[in-house]
């Protein structure tokens, strides 16, 4: 289901350019983010996904224009990020939350709420007190979405999630994802896995080569005609690999 066109915009991305020395990461491209949508990244490795990730949230600089949207007399919307590895200081899993909410600024009596809060929303509230190296993969990548989380934002950027989990730790985080999307949150995420793009978005866009090829509500991406290299992809064929079918054998 797509976004109703009245709810409020947050992010736009005007003409946004990404280079990296030679490379040209992520060429021009626009793209604008509304409360409560839910965007799949889909795209082979070294198509954009973490890039236009990076470039959203303002950790990577870009030509072109981002800004960010506010109703008059509100601030600006708020973002975090998880990033596809999740970086876990050598302390307990609540102190991991309480540090990222401290670095927010958020007083110490709040702290403790939000933390509390966090760890029951992802289902950790009983390792509270178990050092975070010792969780498991999902656990991990369940403390780290609880992080962001907690910090309240109005659009969260998840780099590939569930990348590195087996079946069972997908379907936590998947779950998660969705029930924090079905919030109210926006949610920006890169994924390699379909299946995962249709059950979780409101819209899914396919990355190649650092372009922006297509970009659609999750029904029309999966049943309208697509450019060729999307639907290679589709078919389950890397860019490279429709390439060669096309030029025969070598």
């Amino acid at each position: 289901m797509s976004t109703p066109a009245q709810a409020p915009l947050l992010i736009s991305l005007h003409g946004a350019a990404v280079r990296f020395g030679p490379v040209q990461a992520l060429h021009p491209l626009n793209l604008q983010l509304a409360q409560g949508e839910r965007l799949l990244l889909v795209g082979a490795n070294g198509s954009g996904k973490t890039t236009l990730l990076r470039a959203l949230h303002g950790l990577v600089p870009c030509t072109g224009q981002r800004v960010l949207h506010s109703a008059p007399g509100q601030a600006a919307p708020t973002l975090a990020m998880v990033f596809q590895k999740p970086f876990m200081l050598s302390l307990s899993v609540q102190a991991n939350l309480r540090l990222g909410l401290w670095l927010r600024g958020v007083p110490r009596a709040e702290r403790q709420r939000r933390c509390l809060q966090a760890l029951q929303r992802v289902g950790l509230e009983g390792l509270a007190e178990r050092p975070a190296h010792a969780l498991s993969g999902g656990q991990q990548q369940r403390l780290a979405i609880a992080r962001a989380w907690a910090l309240r934002p109005q659009v969260l950027l998840l780099d590939e999630p569930t990348a590195h989990l087996d079946p069972s730790a997908k379907r936590e985080v998947e779950t998660l994802v969705a029930e924090i999307g079905a919030e109210g949150t926006t949610v920006v995420m890169s994924t390699h896995n379909l299946g995962q793009a249709k059950r979780l978005a409101t819209r899914v866009a396919y990355m190649e080569g650092g372009r922006l090829v297509v970009d659609l509500p999750v029904q029309r991406f999966f049943t309208d005609t697509l450019p060729p290299e999307a639907t290679q992809f589709l078919r389950g064929e890397l860019p490279w690999q429709g390439a060669e079918a096309a030029s025969g054998p070598r």
